[in-house]
């Protein structure tokens, strides 16, 4: 299948709830590490929706009147790392790669011109973490993604994926020849903020109507249809694909 655009095309892939489910055990690693920081039981509510590790874990810790200045932000990002390491075989038990994730990955790997990589909310350690736990970390290249500890904003990760392809690829990306999968608004929101193709997958908390709403070029209902999933991806620019 050829793509849409004259040159390589770079793949940047959500992970939690795009590529995989893991169940309830990130929860738990961060009410582990947030005792160990605040040395009292995390109480507050709160949802991920596609923000990255940094913009949760500051927002977990203001709900509890506590500043992610003077250190305490980077020693629960260090401690949530500890505490998911640890609950690596919970994880793999728990959770479950989503359905033709696996083939998707495969089937991109097999087209030269076509580079995958991961733009997540994760912090890097996490993310490799994750990968690895369901056997998908051999499809991408994690020197050229973005991850949770590279920006406050989602929104702002695609220029640090677009540098490292500079840096690792020789060749610097940029939206036009570039796809974001996900399966939030935020990944939407950040797919058009920056001229890319935003590939959303109705597989987390948010309907395959909102994120069409939200401007998403394909919505897709799950990734079980591998040539479905390659002509979402591989299609026409920003705009120009039709929703399955």
């Amino acid at each position: 299948m050829a793509t849409g655009g004259s040159g390589p095309r770079l793949v940047l892939w959500d992970i939690d709830h795009t590529l995989i489910d893991g169940g309830k055990v990130s929860r738990r690693a961060y009410a582990a590490a947030f005792r160990q920081v605040a040395g009292r039981a995390l109480e507050q509510p709160w949802q991920f929706d596609g923000r990255t590790e940094m913009a949760a874990a500051s927002e977990v810790l203001r709900l509890h009147g506590l500043s992610p200045e003077d250190g305490l932000l980077a020693a629960f990002l260090d401690l949530i790392v500890v505490e998911l390491r640890q609950r690596e075989a919970e994880l793999a038990a728990e959770g479950r790669v989503l359905a033709g994730a696996l083939e998707a990955l495969t089937a991109l790997g097999t087209m030269p011109d076509v580079r995958q990589s991961v733009l997540t909310g994760n912090l890097y350690a996490l993310a490799v973490l994750k990968m690895n736990v369901f056997g998908l970390a051999d499809h991408v290249d994690f020197r050229v993604g973005a991850y949770g500890e590279d920006a406050y904003e989602r929104i702002d990760l695609p220029a640090q994926a677009f540098a490292r392809t500079e840096e690792h690829l020789g060749r610097r990306h940029v939206g036009a020849d570039t796809v974001i999968v996900g399966d939030t608004l935020r990944d939407v929101a950040t797919a058009r903020a920056v001229g890319a193709r935003s590939v959303a997958v109705a597989t987390g908390r948010t309907s395959a109507a909102a994120l069409t709403a939200a401007g998403a070029d394909v919505v897709l209902t799950n990734l079980a249809d591998t040539e479905e999933v390659l002509s979402a991806l591989l299609g026409e620019g920003p705009g120009r694909g039709s929703g399955g």
